[in-house]
């Protein structure tokens, strides 16, 4: 696209709806891709530093969207049926008097199978059916150095929720006021496909707002084609950024990042604008309140990355009100200029940024940080084993994951978490008590590793059991190495 001169520097934008059978053996054998029509950059954005390992990083990325593109409509439907078995379990109790009443249904029409609502407030997603915990730890007080992160990843967590449970959830439990649960639209993939909720914590002595984006749902194809999608801008003065992120949180086709748009009523607002304007009215309520960004997996890529474009805006209004950003999981946004951009802006305006990751999540380590891809995490990482210990560290261990001298290390980690999974509520307490749906996902991390570490149970766990030093601004903080 021509008009993406206007306001990337450079780009490479990878297009794999126009990619045929003979273009992806072009990608692995061609070094002018450039010149084709499924990569738009400007000329020798490619070429410059174009090898076989990003030739097949981008064959990678393509081939992967292109399956998710077509596998999306039956992979939303395998999902929905195993969210529906899954809570057809849980409100009938469990397994037995499920197949009990099953039974008695079956003989004399009983109707005393209960059937599950998608849109109640009990019905939990697939990621929800992991940690089914709703109630904060209310051990952990607004004075503790713990709160804000063990509040923002329980939002992180409700995040996954349809609109009842998080309402139900917010005001209930949490006795907090809810804001609103949002869809939001992507313009480039032409739907809503990025979810977002705000709630307000408002006690007698203060008053903060939590912005929540939604991670990736296991089933949701277009989320993992915003995750798997490396194409890249370069804005000027700030760094080479995600292209898959930044369509997610509202990047405009031809057009990019204007500071103001206009709302088109024939489809939900763009995920930037819509919270920008909400907090800007929420937060011109009180001088005193102000807000925190969250997120998981995903959702934590959106969270670090809105500050980036109200930099990009001049928000500073804003950006002194932002108390914090907490991001768990998260992977990748931009390279190292872009790194050093926001520890700039965010040390410029006082905001605390900490990037939790926990053992050997895939999902961080994510995407490469080598040459061929020049992906950069920035930022205070506090690093959890299994233990719960958290530390604060430079950066986490094992950066790329792949390792084969790192994969024997990490099954033998992933044995005694799940052996931890049958002891913890023991060692622990009862409200860490694991479920027999976590514990075959944990089996899943002995060939996997990386995978059953990304749940949110594990990220919940760190941010209450964790020692609350790490949790204070990193100026007072040591690093430490793995």
């Amino acid at each position: 696209m021509a008009c993406d001169k206007g306001f990337s520097s450079s780009f490479m934008l990878l297009k794999p709806e126009e990619v045929g059978l003979f273009d992806l053996y072009h990608i692995l054998f061609s070094s002018q891709l450039e010149e084709k029509k499924f990569v738009d950059c400007p000329e020798g954005t490619v070429t410059e530093e174009i090898n076989f390992r990003r030739r097949w990083l981008i064959f990678v990325s393509i081939l992967a969207q292109k399956f998710l593109q077509l596998v999306s409509k039956p992979l939303s439907v395998v999902g929905s049926g195993i969210e529906t078995c899954l809570n057809l379990v849980s409100v009938n109790r469990n397994i037995f008097v499920l197949t009990l009443n099953t039974f008695r249904d079956a003989i004399i029409y009983s109707g005393m199978v209960v059937k599950p609502d998608k849109t109640s407030a009990t019905f939990l997603s697939f990621i929800g059916n992991f940690d089914k915990r709703v109630e904060l730890d209310n051990t952990i007080k607004y004075d503790d150095p713990k709160y804000h992160a063990a509040l923002s990843m329980m939002a992180s967590k409700a995040s996954y929720e349809n609109k009842a449970y998080i309402e139900t959830t917010v005001r209930d439990h949490w006795k907090m006021e809810f804001l609103g649960s949002f869809d939001f639209w992507n313009d480039y993939q032409e739907k809503a496909t990025t979810q977002a909720f705000l709630l307000r914590d408002k006690p007698p002595d203060h008053e903060t707002i939590v912005v929540s984006f939604r991670g990736t749902e296991p089933f949701d194809a277009d989320a993992w084609c915003s995750d798997v999608d490396i194409s890249w801008y370069e804005l000027s003065g700030v760094g080479k950024i995600h292209g898959g992120f930044m369509k997610a949180l509202g990047l405009q086709k031809n057009v990019g990042w204007p500071k103001e748009t206009k709302q088109d009523d024939s489809h939900p607002d763009l995920a930037y604008y819509a919270i920008r304007d909400m907090l800007n009215k929420l937060l011109s309520q009180n001088d005193h309140a102000r807000f925190l960004l969250t997120g998981h997996s995903l959702g934590g890529a959106l969270a670090i990355l809105f500050p980036a474009v109200l930099a990009l805006h001049n928000e500073t209004w804003l950006l002194e009100r932002l108390q914090g950003v907490y991001t768990f999981g998260q992977p990748r946004v931009g390279d190292e200029k872009f790194g050093e951009f926001m520890e700039k802006q965010l040390q410029e305006h006082n905001v605390p940024y900490f990037r939790f990751v926990y053992g050997n999540d895939m999902v961080p380590r994510l995407p490469y940080d080598d040459k061929a891809l020049m992906f950069k995490h920035f930022g205070t990482c506090i690093y959890s084993n299994r233990h719960y210990e958290v530390k604060v560290v430079e950066h986490e261990p094992n950066k790329n994951y792949f390792s084969p001298l790192g994969a024997i290390p990490m099954i033998i980690n992933a044995f005694f978490e799940l052996i931890r999974s049958f002891t913890i509520a023991k060692t622990k307490g009862p409200d860490y008590k694991e479920g027999t749906f976590l514990r075959i996902f944990r089996i899943i991390g002995l060939v996997f590793p990386g995978v059953p570490a990304h749940s949110t149970q594990d990220y919940v766990n760190a941010t209450r059991l964790g020692s609350p030093d790490v949790f204070l601004p990193p100026k007072h903080i040591s690093h430490e190495h793995v």
